[in-house]
Order: structure tokens, then sequence, then C-alpha cells
């Protein structure tokens, strides 16, 4: 649920992928061409840079926390003096995505870019972005991102397409190394502690987060140690909401779990294994394993507390807390960096937490109506999707960010990897967590030799990770850390249904169910999780839910999405 990064690396890592050269799906014949200034360049002999007076810039807003590119990053400058063209990007902030976009639509006047998150049906509606099918025959590496039948998942009733999907995008062959997605995380320092257990269910892991909180109350400068943590604001509650689905052997639908049989869509908010999830964590709040504040603590608040190093384990996505982690490291706490597991409420049960790359159809880059020059904006993205720009964005400049060998695989020195986890270094010197919002690939850099970035390249991202991070994957006998978590399997036809669910809105009776699901579920499952009876609480919580949700249409309209996916995929 809420890829976007899905994974974004906005945190630094990121969602990814395709075929050799192109989008997901496609037939791998079209790979990306060199940027229009290139050719002219290479036919004429001139220098492929441009004059700083001479580079476009184009207005930029994500509806997404997100750190401001200064006007003096290397990498974003030396892509801007290569293409011509930069985006100059603001981010989310004090608002949600919806009531930020939805100032704008009232006032009708946006930025050139734009990235609407939980707002784009309403720029849609809004008629506040261009039709992208209508431009790209001008722009190959657009039109070739993705293959049609993909193209036509994201295409809108009127049957134009608006936006560009960024994450999920595999070129070649899956590359992940590390788990971006949702997992229940448990700190290096517990597991070494206790001698490296296998933990597999909910129980051992919280047992096990127990004992070592009585036995090490404090960090060291007594700093208290923190047992759980977990985030509820916002969209950002499906920490708290959805790992019954996970628990039950499901993968991340998000909005419901699918019987691969029926094809038939259910909320998984009422079953037996979500009670006893939450009657799980009514027994560890009561004992102070919880930490009483996660129910109200905003996304900076939650970053910061894990930033400290004092939270020993916490369930949540990847890339959602990525920037805690990194600051911890930076900080030289190294055994307090996470570890993913795939837990599951009963053993025997088969996990399904880590999952394929997906494409999420639900959100992407548009270009909006208020851009003075769609076409300058269309020749941007075009550039930014040729294989010198992936390369720059993802890797940084050669000799400067990494290395290459005499066999063309990309690597860095040990000085490199210590400055890729410099807080100054990322913020100031590259520029693939902002640019991670323009269309990219993941698996495969373009050139079908290297990985797309350097944490998935293969010997690079044991090479470059810490001396604790090292111990720990040795003690388990890894070399990655997906090898902590399940095997991604095929995903099946209708996987994700949370790119369907995120584009409900209220004038739907499926839509104005899930946001009353939503609000129900926001209200009472912190006061389930805090209840001295939590049966009275539970009863009264499925009462409410069942009061105000239209659940049969909720259901209703999700199966009939499987099934339609399904036909679509067999090509019925």
């Amino acid at each position: 649920m809420k890829k976007l990064k899905s994974f974004v690396a906005l945190l630094g890592a990121m969602g990814m992928v395709a075929s050799l050269g192109v989008g997901c799906s496609n037939n791998g014949t079209n790979k990306p061409t060199e940027t229009a200034k290139e050719v002219t360049a290479s036919a004429s002999g001139e220098n492929t840079e441009t004059k700083a007076k001479d580079i476009k810039e184009f207005s930029m807003y994500i509806a997404m926390p997100g750190t401001e590119v200064p006007t003096d990053n290397r990498v974003y400058n030396k892509i801007a003096e290569k293409i011509g063209a930069k985006a100059k990007i603001t981010w989310l902030t004090g608002q949600t995505a919806k009531e930020s976009i939805g100032t704008m639509v009232a006032g009708g006047d946006y930025t050139d870019f734009i990235v609407g998150s939980d707002g784009t049906s309403m720029l849609i509606d809004a008629g506040a972005l261009l039709p992208i099918d209508e431009y790209w025959d001008k722009y190959p590496n657009i039109k070739n991102y993705l293959s049609e039948s993909d193209w036509n998942k994201v295409r809108s009733e009127d049957g134009h397409i608006y936006l560009i999907p960024q994450f999920g995008v595999v070129n070649g062959k899956d590359t992940q190394t590390y788990h971006n997605d949702e997992a229940f995380w448990i700190q290096i320092r517990v597991l070494e502690w206790a001698g490296y257990p296998t933990i597999k269910t909910v129980d051992e892991y919280f047992d096990l987060i127990a004992k070592y909180k009585e036995a090490n109350p404090t960090m060291e400068g007594g700093l208290e140690n923190i047992g759980f943590e977990m985030i509820c604001d916002d969209w950002r509650y499906y920490s708290l909401e959805n790992p019954p689905m996970f628990l039950a052997g499901y993968p991340n639908d998000g909005c419901c779990i699918v019987d691969p049989e029926t094809l038939t869509a259910y909320n998984y908010n009422t079953t037996d294994i979500a009670k006893r999830y939450f009657n799980k964590l009514n027994e560890e709040y009561k004992k102070g394993i919880i930490d009483p504040e996660c129910f109200t603590l905003n996304y900076d608040q939650y970053i910061a507390k894990i930033s400290t190093g004092r939270v020993l384990g916490l369930v949540d996505q990847y890339w959602n807390f990525q920037t805690a982690e990194q600051s911890i490291e930076t900080q030289g706490l190294y055994d307090n960096a996470y570890v993913p597991l795939a837990l599951v409420m009963d053993e025997g049960t088969e996990p399904k937490w880590h999952s394929g790359y997906s494409l999420d159809v639900s959100n992407g880059l548009s270009v909006t109506t208020s851009c003075k020059d769609p076409e300058g904006a269309f020749q941007m993205i075009e550039d930014m999707l040729s294989q010198e720009m992936q390369t720059l964005v993802w890797w940084g400049e050669e000799g400067i960010d990494y290395m290459v060998g005499d066999d063309g695989i990309f690597y860095r020195t040990e000085e490199q990897r210590k400055k890729a986890l410099d807080k100054e270094y990322i913020i100031n010197e590259r520029v693939d967590q902002a640019y991670s919002y323009f269309p990219h690939f993941v698996g495969m850099n373009p050139d079908g030799i290297n990985a797309y970035a350097p944490a998935f390249q293969p010997g690079e991202y044991y090479d470059g990770q810490s001396d604790a991070k090292k111990k720990v994957m040795d003690a388990y006998g890894y070399k990655t850390f997906t090898e902590f978590v399940n095997e991604a399997g095929e995903n099946s036809d209708w996987y994700p249904m949370w790119s369907y669910s995120n584009t409900f809105t209220a004038d739907t009776p499926y839509g104005l169910a899930k946001v009353n699901m939503d609000e129900v579920k926001h209200e009472w499952l912190p006061k389930v999780i805090m209840s001295d009876d939590f049966q009275g609480a539970w009863d009264k919580y499925m009462s409410v839910l069942d009061e105000r949700v239209d659940m049969k249409a909720y259901e209703d309209a999700l199966t009939a999405e499987v099934r339609r996916r399904v036909d679509v995929a067999q090509g019925k």
C-alpha cells in the first residue's frame, strides 16, 4: 500500500524495473535513445554541455514529504548541463496530499510538473493535466517506456493517458538485494544478543524484544530503549492496520485479501487472525513494549524517534523509514540498524511479505495545463530516460561517485561507499531521491550490464554494507537482506489491488465505504489496543464497522476488478 516511494527512495532506495531497454512486460526491442542534445552534438563534434543561461527551469510539485535539492547540488547541475533542463522541486509540507492538491485545483494554478499522490484523481477530474498520448509520438523514450498493455492500465475513461508511472518498471531482470517493502523489523543488536535465532511468528518476535528490553532497559548513555513502534499518521496508518493480511499468508494487495480459487476479494479487518493480532498488541501495550506515543506521532516525530537508535522493533515499509536508518548509521550506531522479518501468526503459514516489482498505475508524473512549454517539459522527461541520465541519477558521476572496471562493471571504492552513507553528500551531491519521481527503470541499467543502482549491483551490495550488517548476514549465511524474508514468487494477475483502491473517491458507494472504513479503523484500532477490556472494545469496533461501512459494496467492487484484471491478463 502506498508505494510511492514507492519507494521511493525518498528515502534512498526506491521501487524498480522491465526488459532490456524498456518497461515492464515490454518486448525489449526499444532501448532508450540518446538525448536530442547528444545526437546533435555527436554529429557536429560540439561540446554536449549547455551554458547555464540556456538551461530551462521547470517548476515541479511532489505531494509527498521530501528534501529540497540545493541549487548547487553537483549531479543536479551536471544533469542540467547535459540536457539543458532542470526541475525546481517543492514538496508537501503541513497538509495531506489531498488537501494540498485541493488547494491547487481550487485556484486553477499548477506547477509545470506534478506528482499528485492521493490527489491525482482530483487533478484528472479538474482537467489540470495534459494528455501524454497526444505528445508522445515525438518522444520515443516515453512512448516505449511501457508496453501497450501497461499503458492501457493507466488510460483514463476518456481514452487519454495523463500520468507516467515511475515505480515498478523493470528493465531486464529483478535485481533486488534488500527488502524495500513492509516487514516486522528488528535491530541487529537484539539478534546478536540472542545468538541469532530464527524468528517466524509474532509471538516469538515480541517475546525476544521483551526479553532484550528487560535485560537492556537503556542504550549506552542512558537513553531508554523503546520496544516496538508503529506509525498511525494519515495514510501511513497501514503500519497499524494491515499486518493481519501478511500474517495470514497473503501478499500486499493492501485493501483486501483475494481467494485465488474463487477470485473473490475480502476485507481482512474482521478475520480471526486480525482479532488475534490486535489482541497481541493489546497485551504488549499493557506490558509497556509498545510505544504509548505511537498513536499520536506525526511522520517527522516518528522518523526523529527511530533516528535516535532506541527503537528495538517496528512494522513498516522500509522506504518509509529508511532515512531514519541512514541517520542511525551516520551516528555510528551500526548495530542499531534493522533486519526485516517475514512473520506469520501461525508457524507453517507461507509468508508473502516480499513480492516482485509491480507497476503502480495509480500515480505518476504529469505535465499540467499551466506549463507554458509542454514540448520542453516532455523533452526533459524524454532525456531523463536516456541511458546516460539514468546512470547519472542512480550512480552519479564516473570517477567521483563510482568507478568502471575493464569489463564495464560499475563498482565503488571503499571511500566512495563511506561517502554514499553521508547525509550531507546525499543532499548536496546526489539527486537520486528527488529525481526518482521522474520515470525510471529498476532492475538493470539500460546498458544491460549493470544493475540500475549501486545497492542492487551483485557484490557491491554486500561489500558496501557496514561490518554490523555483514556480520548479521554472515551469521545467517546470507549475502543480501532479501534472504531474511520470503523469496518473491510470481505476482498474481490482479496484484496489487491497492493500485485500484487508491483511485476510489467518495462519489461511489464502494469509495464511500472505504472512506468510512478508514475513519472507523483510525478511531477504533488505537482504542482496541489500549483498552483494559479487549473483548469489549473489539466487539464495539466490529459493531461500528458493520453500522457505518457498506462492506458488500466495497468487496463487490474489488472482486469485480480482480476478475477484470484476470480477464485482461488472459486476453479475454
